[in-house]
C-alpha cells in the first residue's frame, strides 16, 4: 500500500531537494490512476469549472459542486495527500466565512490541506483558517478568479515591479503561517528567488523548474481539455483523440450492423430454447 505524505514530509523534501509531483484531479477514476502513478498530491482544482462543466472560468463554480468532487477524489486516492480549491466568493467576504468554508472541505470530504488565492489582501483569511486548525496552501502569481483585475490570463512578475508584488506576497504568506505555497505562470528567475527565500514549500504552476515540485492540469497532461493549451503545459498523451476515435469507430459499426456480434450477447440457458418457442406462441 503506498504511503501517504504529510506535511511534514513535504519540508523534509524540501530540504533533501526531492521534488514533488503534484496533479490536479476531479474525479474517482483519475484520483485511483493518480494513486497508482505514485502521485505526492493531488490539487482537487476549481479549474473543474472548465475541465469538466465547461465553463469560461472559475468563477462560477461553487462550494457544493468541490465538496461533491473532493469527495470522490478522496475515494479514489485514500493514500494521497488532496488539497481542496476554495472557489470565488467562499473566503473573499470574511474570515468568519472563509473558516467555516473552509472547514466543509474537511468535514464533509476528507481533504488534508485548503487552496486559496491572494497574498497581502488575503492575509486574514489565512491567519483565520490557519487559527481553526486547517492546513494552508496559498497561491500567487496569476490567480484565475482575479485574472479580470489583471487583465486577462497573463503572466505574472515579468517587469521588476511586478516581481516585487510577487515576492512580496509570498514573504506575507509566509510571515501569516501558510504551510505551503504555489507560484502560477511566473518568470523562473522570479519562482527560484522566492522558492529558496521561503522556509515552506514552494511549487510550480508554469513558474519554472527551480520550485520544489511542479503542478499540472490533469485535462491538459492527457490531452483532454481542448479549448487551449497554455504555455507551460507538456502533453504526456492525446485522449481526446483516442476517445473520438473510439467513438467514431462505435458509430460505424452500429450503423452498420456491424455491432453486436453474438461474442457480445447473451443467450438463453440450457433447455430453456424451446421453453422460450412455447412462451412466446402464447403472445401470438
Amino acid at each position: 500500500m503506498k504511503k501517504k505524505l504529510m506535511i511534514h514530509d513535504f519540508y523534509r523534501m524540501k530540504k533533501d531537494k526531492k521534488l514533488v509531483t503534484w496533479l490536479t484531479s476531479y474525479d474517482f477514476p483519475t484520483a485511483q490512476f493518480a494513486e497508482a502513478a505514485d502521485m505526492d498530491m493531488i490539487l482537487v482544482g476549481d479549474s473543474l469549472g472548465m475541465c469538466v462543466y465547461g465553463y469560461e472560468g472559475t468563477v462560477p463554480v461553487t462550494m457544493d459542486q468541490c465538496i461533491v468532487h473532493c469527495e470522490a477524489v478522496r475515494r479514489g486516492a485514500p493514500n494521497t495527500f488532496v488539497i481542496g480549491d476554495m472557489p470565488f466568493m467562499s473566503y473573499q467576504l470574511s474570515d468568519e466565512d472563509a473558516v467555516a468554508n473552509a472547514g466543509r472541505f474537511l468535514k464533509e470530504a476528507g481533504v488534508d490541506a485548503i487552496k486559496l488565492e491572494g497574498g497581502v489582501r488575503i492575509i486574514s483569511r489565512i491567519k483565520a483558517i490557519l487559527d481553526a486548525g486547517i492546513v494552508v496552501c496559498g497561491h500567487i502569481g496569476l490567480t484565475p478568479q482575479s485574472s479580470g483585475q489583471l487583465g486577462g490570463h497573463k503572466a505574472q512578475g515579468r517587469t521588476v515591479e511586478s516581481a516585487r508584488m510577487v515576492i512580496d506576497d509570498a514573504l506575507a504568506i509566509e510571515k501569516a503561517g501558510a504551510q505551503l505555497l504555489l507560484l502560477e505562470a511566473i518568470p523562473p528567475e522570479v519562482a527560484d528567488f522566492i522558492t529558496r527565500k521561503l522556509s515552506i514549500p514552494v511549487y510550480s504552476i508554469g513558474a519554472g523548474p527551480l520550485c520544489d515540485g511542479q503542478l499540472l492540469i490533469v485535462s491538459d497532461l492527457i490531452g483532454q481539455f481542448q479549448a487551449f493549451t497554455p504555455k507551460f503545459v507538456k502533453k504526456y498523451a492525446n485522449v481526446a483523440e483516442v476517445i473520438t476515435n473510439a467513438m467514431k469507430e462505435y458509430v460505424k459499426e452500429v450503423r452498420a450492423n456491424a455491432f453486436p456480434t453474438d461474442e457480445y450477447c447473451y443467450h438463453m440457458l440450457k433447455g430453456e430454447g424451446e421453453k422460450l418457442q412455447e412462451l412466446v406462441k402464447e403472445y401470438e
